[in-house]
């Protein structure tokens, strides 16, 4: 299984971002696909999360109302609209991918994608 994660950028505080990651490789259900962030000095944590098969979602509550994540099953690609952005939204962003339901521990995820860096600037 290989995640390409893309679509970050520079961006001033209150402006968008869609991040995009494209999951190939995967051969059987269920899975679920969650974006972590890392931020500077910061550990990783869980921002959102997609089940692949119902496409239940689920968010960190510091990014609820203003994050949306969505698949394409199509294109087998996970979005991540990303809304209202401020400062504290700069980290690098990761999409992984899991076998079975949904989770936000980073460490039941076992493919991960390379990162994209979102920069907010105030």
């Amino acid at each position: 299984v290989q995640l390409q994660a893309s679509g970050g950028g520079l961006v001033q505080a209150g402006g968008s971002l869609r991040l995009s990651c494209v999951v190939s490789g995967r051969t059987f259900s269920p899975y679920a696909v969650g974006w972590f962030r890392q931020g500077p000095g910061k550990e990783r944590e869980f921002v959102a999360g997609i089940s692949w098969s119902i496409g239940r979602t689920y968010y960190a509550d510091s990014v609820k109302g203003r994050f949306t994540i969505s698949r394409d099953t199509a294109k087998n690609t996970v979005y991540l609209q990303m809304n209202s952005l401020k400062p504290e939204d700069t980290a690098v962003y990761y999409c992984a991918e899991r076998s079975g339901v949904l989770s936000m521990r980073s460490s039941e995820y076992v493919y991960w994608g390379q990162g994209t860096l979102v920069t907010v600037s105030s």
